[in-house]
């Protein structure tokens, strides 16, 4: 199997554990400052790896 392509998976994996936390977080969370700080980077985070995971598996030929 190829390298980008695992590589990938783990970065939308990744990017969607994290989107799914902050998600949680939202939810769960009262209005403190260090709740919105880890949500903003939780977020931030996740969408970046969501989204670089996603393209990279996009880019990726078959070599078949």
């Amino acid at each position: 199997m190829n390298l980008k392509r695992i590589f990938g998976a783990l970065l939308t994996l990744l990017g969607l554990a994290a989107l799914i936390y902050t998600a949680i977080t939202f939810t769960n969370g009262s209005s403190e400052g260090q709740d919105i700080k880890s949500m903003l980077v939780y977020g931030i985070l996740g969408l970046v790896f969501f989204s670089s995971g996603i393209s990279l598996v996009k880019a990726t030929k078959d070599e078949s």
